[in-house]
């Protein structure tokens, strides 16, 4: 991963050499890399172990529940995560067979389809939210002061805002 070389024309950066990463911003990548890797597999473990829903489940059942009336366009909650349509439309199918979920054509609109949160999905994420929740305070926050906190919410910001 590089910074763009922006004293060039957007055409020219293409061609350009790398500009690679220093030996300290490396080591920034390499640890932003395995935190992301050891926390996903650390709260999928959690998952696993303590409810019936995989990370991606809770993830849509998330989005769901914070929805109005629990449902949402399929291709605004593929947007919303950074999900292909085609991931999501077979996550959601694995969550259907289950009861989770419902698709749902759009009566306004016969080419959209909402993906709609069942009584079964809002039970699960129910249950499984206070694990998850004490697991994201065990693996983050409790190794992080207030005011290191706050740091860490201004970079995510600072970085969040390019998107």
């Amino acid at each position: 991963m590089t910074r763009a070389n922006t004293s060039l024309p957007p055409s020219e950066q293409a061609n350009a050499a790398p500009q690679w990463l220093n030996s300290r911003e490396q080591q920034v990548w390499r640890a932003w890399l395995n935190t992301h890797i050891q926390i996903n597999a650390e709260l999928a473990q959690q998952l696993s172990a303590d409810t019936s829903l995989s990370l991606s489940d809770y993830e849509v059942l998330v989005h769901l529940s914070e929805s109005p009336d629990n449902q949402q366009r399929i291709v605004a909650l593929a947007n919303t995560m950074q999900w292909s349509r085609s991931r999501l439309s077979h996550q959601i199918t694995r969550m259907a067979k289950r009861g989770l979920v419902r698709r749902e054509t759009c009566d306004a609109d016969g080419r959209g389809a909402f993906v709609v949160l069942e009584p079964a999905g809002l039970e699960a994420i129910t249950n499984a939210a206070p694990g998850h929740v004490k697991k994201v305070r065990e693996l983050i926050f409790d190794h992080l002061s207030d005011a290191e906190v706050e740091k860490l919410l201004a970079i995510l910001s600072k970085l969040d805002a390019q998107f």
